[in-house]
């Protein structure tokens, strides 16, 4: 398992371990909708398996999301006087903002992994 998340964040083929998904090598700080290989670069693996492959990636990236701005909000709301000021929302706001980018690779990323063949 640890190792999976390793070569997740390292954008690593989930057949070979050795090519990149993404073209870009930092899938970290990026600006932009990512650009995918379409197939590996050293096994010839197919990231999209058929049209709409990646529409349950979205799902995955709104679970991050979600999870982002609870998060900001249980660390913001202690710098506040008051149980929910509206000061949170803007906070909350330009974290996921931020963290978009990285949301939609690394969901695309989870996608891949949790659905190729393990038996091969």
């Amino acid at each position: 398992m640890s190792y999976a998340i390793a070569h997740i964040l390292n954008n690593d083929c989930p057949h070979c371990l050795e090519g990149k998904v993404f073209k870009e090598k930092n899938i970290f700080f990026n600006i932009g909708f990512p650009k995918m290989n379409p197939y590996c670069s050293h096994c010839q693996f197919k990231f999209e398996k058929e049209p709409g492959y990646f529409f349950g990636a979205m799902y995955v990236n709104y679970g991050l999301t979600v999870a982002q701005g609870i998060a900001t909000y249980v660390i913001a709301h202690f710098f506040f006087k008051e149980t929910f000021d509206l000061r949170i929302i803007p906070i909350i706001a330009v974290v996921i903002i931020t963290m978009a980018s990285f949301n939609i690779r690394f969901s695309r990323l989870l996608w891949i992994y949790m659905f190729k063949n393990y038996s091969s």
